[in-house]
C-alpha cells in the first residue's frame, strides 16, 4: 500500500502522494495509516534548521491521528463508506505531510528550505486545513471508540480549522539577512563575515563540510532544473553563496574533510568529441563541416571536395599556410571522419549529402544571476590571493576549492581563469606536498576544458610542468590527471603540434599506459588519440613503441571499453603504411583475427575490420593471403554488414571483396598452372 519513495531521489518540494483506489481492503488501508503516522511521529526527534512552529504543529496532530487509527484498529467491527472515505483521504494527507517534513530535514536544504518559507508555510497550512476538512465527513459519534480519542479527534478538528500559522519571526529575520547579502553581491559589495555568521549560525552550518553539503545539494537541483523553471534564479543566487562561503568562511578543512575524494573524470576517444573544438572540423576553404577531410603534403586538413577543387584550378600552394606542395595526393583522415560523424550523431546535427548542415539543436544553458556573477568574481580574487600570499594549507586548500569549483560550470572556470588563477597553479606543480601536486594539476584539468585555460596554461609555460608531473609525479594519481590535461590542450591543433615536439610528451603517456591503473590507461590512451590528429604525430608514437604495448594490454586486459580503446588507436595508426610495418612486426594480426571472431562488443569488432582493411591496402597480397586462410572470420564479417555502424559495414564489405577476389584470382592461377603441366604432359608423350 505504501509506496516506497526514496527522499533523495525525489525533487524537493514535490509531493508525489496517490489517493488510495476504491477496492481497497479497509484492513490494509488502517494498516497503512498506523504506519505512516507512525513514521511521521519519528520526526520529533530529528532537527528542524527551520519551520520549527510548524513542524510541532503538524507532528502533535499527526501524534492524535495515529491514536485514532489504532482505536478504530483495536475497537471498530464495522468500516462505513464514510469511515472509509475519511481514511482515504487522510493518507493521502498523511503522505504529503511525510514528504514535507522529509524535504524539511533534508541534508543539505537548510538554507534552500528557510529561502522557501512562504510556500512551505502555505504547505502546511493547506494540509492542516485538509485534515479537518477530512473529518467533516464522518460522524464520529458512530464509531465505537474510547470517548477520550472522540475528543482528542473533535478538538484537534476544531484547532485545525482555526490555524492561523505564519512564517516565524526567527526564520523572516534569517531570510531578510540571506536577501541583504544577495544583494549586497548584485551591488559588488562584499557582505560582512559576521552578517553570513549569524546566518549560518542559525541553521546550524558550523563548518566546511555543512556548507559543502549545501552546495551538493543546489548542484544537483541545477543539473535537474527545466528550462521554465521561476526556481532557477533563486537557486543560482544561493549556489553562488555557498560557494563563496564554503572558500572564505570556511578557509580551512577539518580533519575529517581532508579525506574527501573528488571522482575524476575519465575520457576515452568515443567521448573526446566532447571537448574537442567544433571549428576543427570546418574546412578552411568552405568553412562547412568537413564531409571527406583529407591531409595534405603540409599536414593540413581539407575537406575532399573543396581542396580537389582547389588543385584543379592549378594552385600548388598550401591554402592555409602558403608553403609549396611537394605532392597533390590526398590523404584521407580517417579518425577525423569518424570524429565528425560522432559530433553530429550526438548534438543532433543533420547532415545531406551535400555537405551542408543543418540548424544544431538548441541547449538550454542557465546563465548565472548578477548575484551570482559577483560572489564568484569575490570568490576567485579571494583564492588567487590565497594561492599566491598564503601559507602551504592555505595554498593547498585553495588549489582543492579551484578543483571543485569547476567540476561542472564553465562560467566558474572563465571567471578563474580570468582573475589569474592558472598561474600560481601551475607553480604549485612543482610542490613538495603529493597533496597539494594533486590538487593543483585536478584544478589545471578543469581550466583546461575551457578554451581561455588551454591558452592561459601555454602562455604561462605550463606545458613542460604538466608533462613533468606525467612523468615524474609524486602519486599515480596525479601522473593520470596530466595525461588527461594533456588531451584537453590536444583539442587544440597548435597545441597538438606542440605537445607531439615535446621530447618527454609521448613516452610519458605511454609509460602511463604500461603502469598506470585502468583510470591511468584510458586517460593515455585518450590523450594520444587526439595527438594522432595531426598526421607527423604518428611517427613520433611509433617510435615510442606504442604498438607493442597496446598488443600487451589487449592480450592481458579483459575490459572491453579499454580493449575497443585500444584497437582504435591502432586502426589509426593502420591507415599509414609505416603504422601497418610496426603493426606486422607484432603478434598484433592473430590477436586481431582472434578478436573478430570473439565475444569483444561492436565498437571492438568495427575496429578490427578497420585494422585488418587497411592491412590489406596498405601491404597488399600478403596479408590477404593470410586472411584468405581464416575462413572463420567470415561470419563476423558478414554479421557487421547488416549489424555495423555505416563505417563498420563499410569497411567489413571492402574486406570481403577483397578476399573474394584474391581466392577468385588464386583459383585462376591454379587453373592456368594445372592446364600447363597438364599440355608439358601431353607433349612429353
Amino acid at each position: 500500500m505504501i509506496r516506497k519513495i526514496d527522499p533523495d531521489n525525489r525533487r524537493i518540494l514535490k509531493f508525489p502522494a496517490v489517493r488510495p483506489c476504491e477496492s481497497i481492503s479497509p484492513s490494509i488501508l488502517l494498516t497503512s495509516l498506523i504506519t505512516i503516522s507512525n513514521d511521521v511521529t519519528k520526526f520529533k526527534a530529528k532537527f528542524f534548521p527551520s519551520q520549527k512552529k510548524f513542524a510541532r504543529e503538524v507532528i502533535r496532530q499527526v501524534e492524535i491521528l495515529h491514536i485514532f487509527f489504532e482505536n478504530i484498529r483495536d475497537y471498530q467491527p464495522k468500516f462505513t463508506k464514510s469511515l472509509i472515505l475519511c481514511l482515504s483521504e487522510l493518507h493521502f494527507i498523511l503522505q504529503k505531510i511525510q514528504f514535507l517534513l522529509q524535504d524539511c530535514t533534508r541534508e543539505g536544504s537548510r538554507l534552500f528550505i528557510l529561502m522557501k518559507s512562504q510556500f512551505i508555510a502555505n504547505q502546511f497550512r493547506v494540509l492542516i486545513s485538509s485534515t479537518a476538512t477530512a473529518f467533516d465527513i464522518l460522524y464520529l459519534n458512530s464509531l465505537q471508540i474510547s470517548s477520550e480519542v472522540k475528543e482528542l479527534v473533535e478538538l484537534l478538528g476544531k484547532q485545525a480549522q482555526k490555524s492561523k500559522l505564519d512564517v516565524s519571526l526567527n526564520d523572516q529575520c534569517a531570510m531578510e539577512r540571506v536577501i541583504l547579502i544577495l544583494n549586497q553581491f548584485e551591488n559588488a559589495f562584499e557582505p560582512e563575515r559576521g552578517l553570513i555568521k549569524r546566518v549560518f549560525d542559525y541553521l546550524g552550518i558550523y563548518n566546511w563540510e555543512d556548507c559543502n553539503k549545501e552546495v551538493k545539494f543546489l548542484e544537483d537541483e541545477m543539473s535537474n532544473i527545466e528550462e521554465d523553471e521561476r526556481e532557477i534564479p533563486l537557486i543560482s543566487n544561493l549556489l553562488g553563496f555557498m560557494c563563496y562561503c564554503r572558500a572564505v568562511i570556511f578557509d580551512s578543512l577539518d580533519e575529517n574533510d581532508e579525506q574527501i575524494i573528488v571522482e575524476i573524470e575519465v575520457k576515452s576517444p568515443g567521448e573526446m568529441l566532447n571537448c574537442l573544438n567544433p571549428e576543427d572540423f570546418r574546412c578552411p576553404i568552405s568553412l562547412e563541416l568537413m564531409m571527406d577531410p583529407v591531409t595534405i603534403s603540409t599536414g593540413q586538413t581539407y575537406d575532399r571536395a573543396s581542396i580537389q577543387k582547389w588543385l584543379n584550378s592549378g594552385h600548388l600552394l598550401c591554402p592555409k599556410t602558403g608553403e609549396r606542395l611537394e605532392s597533390t595526393e590526398l590523404v584521407p583522415n580517417s579518425a577525423l571522419k569518424r570524429l565528425i560523424q560522432q559530433f553530429c550523431l550526438e548534438n543532433g546535427i543533420s547532415i545531406s549529402k551535400s555537405g551542408r548542415r543543418s540548424k544544431e539543436s538548441p541547449r538550454t544553458v542557465v546563465s548565472p544571476t548578477p548575484a551570482t556573477r559577483e560572489a564568484v568574481r569575490f570568490l576567485a580574487g579571494f583564492l588567487a590571493g590565497r594561492l599566491t600570499y598564503g601559507t602551504d594549507e592555505q595554498k593547498n586548500k585553495a588549489a582543492y576549492e579551484i578543483r571543485l569549483l569547476t567540476k561542472s560550470s564553465i562560467f566558474n572556470r572563465s571567471i578563474l581563469i580570468e582573475v589569474g588563477n592558472v598561474a600560481p597553479l601551475l607553480d604549485l606543480l612543482t610542490s613538495d606536498d603529493p597533496s597539494t601536486q594533486e590538487n593543483a594539476i585536478a584544478a589545471l584539468l578543469k581550466l583546461a576544458k575551457h578554451s581561455k585555460g588551454q591558452k592561459s596554461i601555454i602562455e604561462e609555460g605550463g606545458l613542460s610542468l604538466i608533462i613533468s608531473v606525467l612523468r615524474r609525479g609524486m602519486k599515480l594519481e596525479s601522473r593520470q590527471i596530466a595525461a588527461a590535461t594533456i588531451f584537453y590542450l590536444s583539442s587544440v591543433e597548435k597545441y597538438r603540434k606542440m605537445i607531439g615536439s615535446t621530447r618527454q610528451a609521448i613516452p610519458g603517456l605511454i609509460e602511463l599506459l604500461k603502469d598506470g591503473t585502468i583510470c591511468g590507461k584510458k586517460n593515455a590512451i585518450a590523450a594520444i588519440f587526439g595527438l594522432l590528429l595531426y598526421h607527423r604525430n604518428h611517427e613520433r608514437v611509433l617510435e615510442a613503441g606504442i604498438v607493442p604495448e597496446l598488443v600487451d594490454l589487449i592480450s592481458s586486459i579483459e575490459r572491453s571499453d579499454l580493449i575497443a580503446d585500444s584497437l582504435a588507436i591502432l586502426a589509426c595508426l593502420a591507415e599509414r603504411i609505416d603504422g601497418c610495418i610496426a603493426i606486422l612486426q607484432t603478434s598484433a594480426m592473430t590477436l586481431i583475427m582472434g578478436l573478430l571472431k570473439s565475444s569483444i562488443s561492436k565498437a571492438g569488432k568495427e575496429y578490427c575490420v578497420s585494422i585488418l582493411a587497411s592491412l590489406c591496402t596498405n601491404v597488399g597480397d600478403e596479408v590477404v593471403a593470410i586472411l584468405a586462410k581464416e575462413p572463420a572470420i567470415m561470419p563476423s564479417l558478414y554479421a557487421l554488414t547488416t549489424d555495423g555502424s555505416s563505417h563498420g559495414s563499410r569497411k567489413a564489405r571492402m574486406l570481403i571483396n577483397m578476399l573474394q577476389k584474391f581466392q577468385e584470382s588464386s583459383s585462376s592461377s591454379l587453373t592456368a598452372a594445372s592446364k600447363v603441366h597438364k599440355e608439358r604432359f601431353v607433349h612429353a608423350i
